[in-house]
Parts: C-alpha cells; sequence; structure tokens
C-alpha cells in the first residue's frame, strides 16, 4: 500500500513482529548482540518506552507484523497479515524485497550464520506488557450513512454509498461540470498505489469526501480528493481460502461491511479502520467463499457466498448489522422439504448443486423487495448428472422479502445450464413507458450474452437484446468439444449495465470471446476443495477476444449505437447529467466517451488493467472521477500493481 512512515519503518517493524521457535534458534545470541549493534542499532532501540526511526525491538517474540503501539507502520507493513516466526525473518533478512514486494527498505545479508546470531538475539528481548483497555479505547462511530442517505443515494452528487451507486443500481450522476465540450482537458490529480498486484475488481464507495475500497483481503480508506490515505485494515485470514477476489464494501451508520476469502462477514469502523465484529458464515469445507459488496437496508447486511465452481450449495442471508448476528435464510438450492427440490430430479446432486452470489444484488426500498442473481449450477459442463428438471433457482432473477427472506417470484432463464453461464446482473431497476404504459422495470442479463427487462409488478419479461456474439450458443459440450459463443467469460461479468434516466439509455458493457466446452469421458466426482466441474472449456486465443460498448433505447431495447473494443469490457460505467460516460479496458486505458455517440473524447493509460469499479463524485464543489487499475483476474489477466487513479478538470 501507499508509503505512510519513514525510510527504515518496514524493515523494523517486520522484526518487531518476529515470532518464537526455538527450534530454529540456532544461533549465539551473545554474538547476535553485538551483530545487531553493528547491523540494526542505528534504527532500533530495546527501550520499551522508546521507539527511534522504526519501533522498539523489546518484546518481539510473539508480535504480529505492525503491532507495536504508538508507531507510525508503513501501510505495506500494517497490510501484510504476517505474524513472524524466525524462519520468515531469516528469508526476510536474506533478501527482503522478495520475502516483501514493496518494501521501502532493500536489504540483503548472505550469511546466514549472521542472521541466525540475530534472530538469536532477537529471541531473548523481554516482552512488553500488553495494553490496558483505556489505552486502547474505541474510536466513535460515524453519523451515517444514514436511512436517508442511502434511500436518496440516486440524487446524491457527493456520494457514491452503493457498489452500484444506489439501490437501484442505475450508475448516474446528476453532475455536469465535466461535458464532451472540456472532456479532452481531464487530468489526474492523485494516484493511490498498493504494493500488492492482487485481483482487483472492487467497487469504490465515497461517503463525505473519503473513499472505502477493498484489495484482496485488505480495506482501505483514504481522502477522496487527494488520495491520502487515512487508514487500513488487513484481515488476518484463519482459515483456506479459494479465492481472494472482492468487489468491495457497504457502508451504514458508521460502519464498513464485507466478506472475507475464508468465510468470515465483518465490520469495520468507518472512523480508523479497527474491527467491530466478525462472523463466521461460510466455510472452504463447504466449498464457500465470499466475494460480492454487501447490501445494508436499515438494520439488516445481505449477503451471501460464492463457490458454485467448487460445488457449493449456496444461500443468501440478512444479518444484524450491529452483531452480525443471522435473521433470516433463503436456499439458493433448496432443501429437500422446500419449493424447487422436485426441479433437481437426482436428489443428491442438490447437495453440491452450486448457486453463487458474486455481484451486487438490487433493491426496491419503496416496495421492500431485494433482487438477487443467482449464478450457475454444478458441476458446470454436466447438466445429465443433475437429472435434466430445471437445477431451481440457479441462473434465476430471485425477488424476496428483505424484511423476511419470503420468496415473492423468480425468472429462470439458463435452466438445466451447462456452460457455466452465470446470471450475473439484476440492475439496473428503473421506470420507463412501453407501449404508452409507464412501468416498473429491472434489467436482467449475465454471461449468455442476453440482456432482458422485465415489468417488476407482472414479471412479464418485455423484450430482450443480444449483447454479444451468439453461435450455438445452446449446444451442450461433448467429450469431442463443442465450439459456443459466449465462452467461459462472455457476456457480462462483474458490473452491470448504466441507465441514464435524462436519455432514457442504457449503457452495456460487454465481453465477446468464445470457446470450446468439453464434457469429462467419466462420472462427475466431487472432491472438496477442487474444482468441480466434470469438462473443461479451452478459450479461443487471447488475441481474438474482443469487448462492446453499446446504448440502448431503454424502452425498445434498440440500439442507439454500438462499438467493438479491442479488449473485453469488464469496469464499470458511470453515465452523468454532463453526458460524459466514464469507464476503461484491459489496455490500461482510463475512458471518457460521448453518450451521444460514443466517441472517445479522452483516454489516459493508467498503468494497470481496469476491471473494477470507476465513478464520480463531488468534493468541495468539484467533480472527481476515480477508477480502480492493475491486475484484474487469472482468467482475464491484466497487469499492474492496484491502484486508485483520481481524474479532475484543472
Amino acid at each position: 500500500m501507499r508509503r505512510t512512515s519513514g525510510f527504515f519503518a518496514l524493515t523494523v517493524g517486520l522484526l518487531a513482529a518476529a515470532t518464537s521457535s526455538s527450534a530454529f534458534a540456532a544461533g549465539d545470541p551473545v554474538a547476535g548482540k553485538a551483530s545487531f549493534a553493528d547491523q540494526c542499532s542505528s534504527c532500533h532501540t530495546i527501550d520499551p518506552n522508546a521507539n527511534g526511526f522504526g519501533p522498539s525491538l523489546s518484546g518481539v517474540v510473539g508480535r504480529h507484523a505492525g503491532s507495536v503501539a504508538n508507531f507510525a507502520y508503513s501501510a505495506a507493513l500494517a497490510s501484510s497479515k504476517l505474524v513472524w516466526t524466525p524462519a520468515d525473518i531469516d528469508a526476510f533478512l536474506t533478501s527482503t524485497t522478495n520475502k516483501v514486494p514493496g518494501t521501502s527498505m532493500p536489504v540483503a545479508i548472505p550469511d546466514a550464520a549472521l542472521r541466525a546470531n540475530i534472530i538469536a538475539y532477537l529471541e531473548t528481548l523481554k516482552t512488553l506488557p500488553p495494553l490496558k483497555a483505556a489505552d486502547a479505547a474505541p474510536a466513535a462511530l460515524k453519523h451515517g450513512p444514514t436511512d436517508e442517505e442511502l434511500a436518496n443515494a440516486a440524487k446524491d452528487t457527493k456520494s457514491w454509498l452503493y457498489a452500484s451507486k444506489d439501490y437501484s443500481g442505475q450508475r448516474y450522476v446528476e453532475l455536469k461540470q465535466i461535458t464532451p465540450a472540456n472532456a479532452a482537458q481531464l487530468r489526474p490529480v492523485c494516484l493511490y498505489r498498493s504494493a500488492a498486484a492482487g485481483s482487483t475488481q472492487t467497487n469504490l464507495l465515497v461517503y463525505e469526501g473519503v473513499m472505502y475500497f477493498t484489495i484482496d483481503e485488505t480495506t482501505i480508506a483514504m481522502d477522496a480528493a487527494t488520495c491520502r490515505e487515512k487508514w487500513t485494515y488487513s484481515w488476518a485470514i484463519k482459515d483456506r481460502a479459494l479465492s481472494k477476489a472482492n468487489r468491495g464494501v457497504a457502508i451504514k451508520e458508521g460502519r464498513v461491511v464485507r466478506g472475507t476469502p475464508d468465510g468470515y462477514l465483518i465490520a469495520l469502523n468507518m472512523t480508523d479502520g479497527s474491527l467491530l465484529w466478525s462472523q463466521k458464515i461460510a466455510d472452504a469445507g463447504s466449498s464457500q467463499y465470499l466475494s460480492m459488496p454487501p447490501l445494508i437496508y436499515k438494520d439488516l447486511v445481505i449477503y451471501g457466498p460464492a463457490g458454485a465452481d467448487w460445488g457449493a450449495k449456496n444461500w443468501i442471508a440478512a444479518y444484524k448489522l450491529d452483531t452480525g448476528e443471522q435473521v433470516w435464510r433463503f436456499n439458493e438450492i433448496p432443501d429437500a422439504n422446500e419449493g424447487g427440490a422436485n426441479s433437481w430430479k437426482d436428489e443428491q446432486s442438490r447437495e453440491h448443486g452450486g448457486g453463487s452470489l458474486w455481484t451486487p444484488l438490487s433493491f426496491d426500498d419503496k416496495a421492500g423487495i431485494v433482487y438477487v442473481p443467482v449464478g450457475n449450477p454444478a458441476p458446470d459442463f454436466d447438466k445429465d448428472v443433475r437429472g435434466g428438471g430445471g437445477d431451481l433457482y440457479t441462473d434465476s432473477a430471485v425477488a424476496l422479502d428483505v424484511k423476511t427472506g419470503r420468496l415473492l417470484w423468480f425468472h429462470q432463464f439458463v435452466p438445466d445450464d451447462d456452460h457455466d453461464r452465470d446470471l450475473s446482473q439484476v440492475s439496473p431497476l428503473f421506470d420507463a413507458t412501453i407501449g404508452g404504459k409507464k412501468r416498473k422495470l429491472i434489467s436482467v442479463a449475465g454471461k449468455d450474452g442476453l440482456l432482458r427487462v422485465l415489468d417488476r409488478d407482472t414479471h412479464d419479461q418485455l423484450y430482450e437484446v443480444e449483447i454479444t456474439s451468439r453461435t450455438d450458443w445452446d449446444k451442450s459440450p461433448t467429450v469431442e468439444g463443442v465450439h459456443s459463443c459466449p465462452g467461459l467469460l462472455g457476456g457480462l461479468e462483474w458490473n452491470g449495465p448504466t441507465y441514464d434516466r435524462a436519455t432514457n439509455t442504457l449503457y452495456v458493457a460487454t465481453v465477446d470471446w468464445c470457446g470450446t466446452f468439453r464434457k469429462g469421458a467419466g462420472p462427475a466426482t466431487f472432491t472438496q476443495f477442487s474444482h468441480y466441474y466434470n469438462g473443461s472449456v479451452t478459450p479461443d486465443p487471447r488475441e481474438q477476444s474482443r469487448g462492446w460498448l453499446q446504448a440502448l433505447d431503454a424502452s425498445t431495447g434498440k440500439p442507439r449505437w454500438k462499438q467493438q473494443w479491442p479488449t473485453p469490457l469488464v469496469a464499470g460505467i458511470t453515465a452523468t447529467e454532463g453526458g460524459v460516460l466514464f469507464t476503461g479496458d484491459l489496455n490500461d486505458n482510463f475512458l471518457a466517451i460521448d453518450e451521444k455517440t460514443g466517441k472517445t473524447l479522452y483516454s489516459f493509460n493508467t498503468g494497470g488493467s481496469i476491471g473494477g469499479g470507476v465513478i464520480s463524485y463531488e468534493v468541495g464543489n468539484k467533480q472527481y472521477v476515480a477508477t480502480t487499475s492493475g491486475v484484474v483476474s487469472g482468467f482475464f489477466g491484466g497487469n499492474g500493481p492496484s491502484a486508485i487513479v483520481v481524474f479532475a478538470l484543472p
């Protein structure tokens, strides 16, 4: 992460985080004391009440990284999540830059005996007494965002309060300082750069001038106009994690809520990033991990796990905002006594039936209905295992009562899916006139390459539009292989369409990437901690992958303009009252685009691929645009350390 302390802080802090292991400490502590004086004492003290350029090394044994009180650690160390063994210290002293990429002090001690002696001496230092409770009084919680602020987020120009802007997921901002006439004058005003190069798919939130986002298991708060870090919190992973990809937080009443890769739902204090509570809600042993951004309504956190591709049996639930205690739960793969169970003709297949949540929900707060995009069934490429009954509620838009979790209605779009074509989007919600009648609508789309618009009251599908190439899309995988479009990564991924309510236009960015699907030659076998596919996909060569960016009339689905892009498009899109779209691509480009024509008005190479949130907001009467930048995923690739780049007019 961004460096926040002196030149020596990272090195010092890592030493101060050392833990004991008497079996390793084969060195001579007496010789180590002399070596310490030569090698380390210019930066470190051993006085428990005094720090040098780095923290005191009194009581280093057993410490977590970055835990010495009253010392301003670098963000790289604060986010390292390490409890150091002597073996780790030895590896660090051998090459600091290899052990901790991003360290601000390169050190290399090639002499193994010298390293062992220093480590032996460190183990003799006395332990500091623990901090008293009074010394670690929790910071007061902020007052918001409040229920009223969240309900009115669509009209708020200063904030971005939900992963897709507001409960409806319209991703539209009533800001107009930046226009097609001046967008070419945009310039980067600040940069936040991480020392990590993890999956950068986070959605950015802004409240009262502070931006909140995630990079894998780390959560960061920074000034939204200057990129100055305010705090960093790194979750120490306790259990196995199937995937570290994370798509953001939710905020309410002074709390920052997110899921962790190892299955914990946690709440942090918005003021200082301190942990308020944690609840274990999912587990890798059940083929689950947590990656979606939560939705918070009143005192409820709505959340559920991913993991269909590992053979999970998934669900969505509501948890108390104050404690994390579960309030209700809806099974996306029904139990034997629940509605939809008979759609699984092979009863045993339900136990590993899939149904991931990994993208934002949408919510009609006036009606109290939360809309859930349920992902693919498992095994991914062999529907015969499941019996051919439809496999509810996979690949369905599910409408639930937000207070009770009761099923109100659902619409399944891809029954008996054997191409891993998740339904990924149930937003935006919007109102429009169709056939002379004002209707309440929902846009539903996914990896099968179709966008549908449904009436939220009657549940009728009013139209559907192909948003990427679709050829032989319904041919089931064979042992020999079947070429089909979309491929494994086609259509809409984790960011959904944008709705411009001023012009009644839907803007959609998609992936055009085909592949060859193969079914396993033998019976499907579930193995814990392994992908449950019974088959495979060979993507077309990466250089053949493309993207589409298009504008659609939201009442008819007819195109207003459509452009093929040289890379897949997976980043968020923001539409603005000023008539400019903001997004990015996998060629590292942040983009400002004319909403009326699709013409690129401004492009900036951020040094990293763009696959997360791209948002706009106002601070001090000035319009800003922020984008993620960095490696996107193992599938899509990408490059660059995780970063946030903020733009504005001069």
